[in-house]
């Protein structure tokens, strides 16, 4: 089945064909282009929502780590994965399909118009050939009608009587002469036709069946590099299928590797404060000094009634008492003096307390001279947000549990920089022995300044830990010996629990828990004393050290070159700025050292 035989006479035929043929090329490959373009929008969009819910870097060490938790952003990560799949789809798309279509279709844009050219000019050629056939089949015929003329105007002459001889002769001269032309002009036709005829059928079994084989092969190409374009375009996708699978399987691992037990174990981890439970309060018996002073007859009814005790809302107000943990009992009170409280009975038996003027005076005594109860607003919020500001470095506002948490993490942190630094002191003194046995490599002494900065470092380090380890010491002895207290209870007449002292932080020392009648030689300061330091000045802005500062004089604060501090105080014109680190430590640092950044409407650090 070739065009060249089969549609010899189609040639506009042909040309729409290979034109719509290059169209439809290129409308493929605006399908293939769309389709990239929804790709690379897909992966977009699926980055956008990884980022979006993805935590972030600042808040990571923040963030639950239970298993639900990573399960998801163990997706998260797998589906970024996915996203970059899709990319790796669009581009694979881009350069093996699209690209390929638009190179191909130029190409076949040009090969299309040259094989059209050379049947156009074949064409021309042939129908040249025709009109000098035509031309000469004209003539000759033009020729054959004057000769007839002659033929017929001598045989008039000859047959004519009065005709003379010299008309006749003259008449059969131009017969002659017309019919010598006639023969020239049917010889100039005969060869004409005979060129025409031979042109003629060249042009139809040999140059137009080769252009129109070139013409249906450069289709038959194009067939097939639509083919392998459609191919290609499946298998773009068909390579990241095994990766794509790879990541929904991370992705159904993520969902079995969640532990509902191992997360449940992480909240009693996070919210254990190391309390023991409060024990059973004791019953104290205020009446056996009344007993022994008043009769049973000499309390008057009206004086029943104005003592008696609501023992329902007492006991809704104190289970209303939330505790910083938890719910907690508020502490009970000191005891009252005997003399203070006595007990009546009724007729039937039963028993009530009634109150004296004496306590009275006893609580506006005891306001007047003794520490409040009830720790400051400020205290309870440092030690329930510590973004508010920096964290104790001793971390005492945390329940025990929590505390010995933090100590052990700050311990291993520091034992991972002592190591860092203990290394990094191997390798100076290794390379100083270098250089003093080949001080063509480098001067010893140019290593002295960081070997002395890292011995700092490492004595630094060896006394935070020290000092971490100290109130870790105190902390699991705390917690050891809470059992052996629960016992005194019954000796105090009160539940020594731990409880919150007024600077935010715990203690179980039972001497502080149970307090006897108020001191009248009380320091009349010890009120203030509360609230002395209860919260760091609030950061008014940020800086950075530029140069480092040793910070050996009292009051002043060693930076680092590059550490970050908060502002707390401006520089009053002395060249001294007041900050602060985040563990707290505040001291001043020479203005001239830092660059400094002030917050605007700044409410704390």
């Amino acid at each position: 089945m070739s065009w060249g035989t089969e549609l010899w006479d189609q040639f506009d035929n042909l040309d729409k064909h290979t034109q719509w043929g290059i169209d439809f090329l290129e409308r493929y490959a605006k399908f293939v282009k769309e389709r990239i373009e929804i790709e690379q929008n897909y992966a977009k969009q699926l980055r956008n929502l990884v980022k979006k819910y993805c935590p972030k870097r600042s808040s990571k060490d923040e963030e639950p780590r239970f298993t639900s938790c990573i399960a998801f952003f163990n997706i998260l990560n797998e589906l970024n994965d996915y996203a970059g799949q899709r990319e790796v789809v669009a581009e694979e798309m881009g350069h093996r399909v699209y690209g390929e279509l638009m190179r191909y279709s130029h190409d076949l844009k040009t090969e299309r118009k040259m094989h059209l050219q050379e049947g156009r000019k074949a064409q021309q050629y042939l129908d040249m050939c025709w009109k000098q056939m035509d031309n000469s089949k004209k003539k000759f015929e033009r020729e054959c009608r004057e000769a007839e003329k002659a033929q017929q105007s001598y045989e008039r002459l000859d047959n004519d009587t009065n005709a003379t001889k010299a008309d006749v002769e003259k008449a059969k001269q131009q017969l002659n002469l017309r019919t010598h032309m006639a023969d020239e002009n049917k010889n100039e036709y005969a060869a004409q036709l005979q060129n025409f005829n031979g042109e003629q059928h060249k042009h139809f079994y040999i140059v137009i069946p080769q252009i129109y084989k070139h013409l249906q092969e450069m289709d038959e190409r194009r067939t097939i590099k639509l083919s392998e374009c459609y191919k290609g375009f499946a298998d773009s996708e068909r390579k990241v299928v095994p990766i794509i699978s790879k990541c929904l399987e991370g992705m159904i691992h993520a969902a079995k590797s969640v532990d509902e037990r191992r997360d449940s174990q992480m909240v009693v981890d996070s919210f254990k404060s190391g309390f023991e439970p409060p024990g059973d309060f004791p019953f104290e018996d205020y009446s056996q000094h009344i007993y022994r002073t008043v009769s049973d007859g000499t309390i008057s009814a009206s004086k029943q009634d104005s003592g008696k005790i609501d023992a329902k809302t007492t006991v809704g107000k104190a289970k209303g008492k939330l505790w910083l943990f938890g719910k907690k009992p508020k502490p009970q009170s000191p005891p009252l003096t005997p003399t203070s409280l006595f007990t009546s009975s009724t007729p039937n038996g039963s028993q009530f307390l009634t109150f004296s003027i004496e306590p009275v005076h006893y609580c506006m005594s005891e306001i007047k001279t003794g520490k409040p109860r009830i720790p400051s607003f400020r205290s309870l919020k440092r030690g329930w947000s510590v973004k508010m500001g920096p964290a104790v470095e001793d971390f005492s506002h945390l329940p025990p549990e929590q505390r010995r948490k933090k100590l052990q993490q700050r311990i291993d942190e520091l034992n991972r920089e002592l190591q860092k630094e203990s290394d990094q002191k191997d390798a100076l003194n290794k390379m100083k022995d270098v250089y003093e046995k080949n001080p063509q490599m480098g001067d010893p002494c140019s290593l002295q300044p960081k070997l002395a900065e890292t011995m700092n470092n490492i004595d630094r380090l060896r006394m935070e830990i020290h000092k971490n380890e100290a109130w870790l010491s105190e902390v699991e002895g705390k917690t050891g010996g809470r059992g052996d207290r629960r016992h005194s209870s019954d000796i105090n007449h009160l539940v020594t629990q731990g409880r919150e002292s007024p600077e935010g932080s715990y203690t179980d020392d039972a001497n502080q828990e149970v307090r006897g009648p108020p001191q009248q030689h009380s320091h009349p300061n010890e009120f203030d004393d509360e609230f002395e330091d209860d919260d760091p000045l609030p950061a008014i802005g940020h800086c950075k050290a530029i140069y480092p500062f040793d910070g050996h004089n009292e009051g002043t604060l060693a930076m680092k070159e590059g550490e970050v501090l908060y502002i707390i105080e401006e520089d009053k014109g002395d060249g001294w700025t007041r900050a602060r680190r985040q563990n707290g430590e505040e001291g001043y640092v020479p203005t001239s050292y830092i660059d400094v950044t002030l917050e605007k409407n700044s409410k704390g650090s």
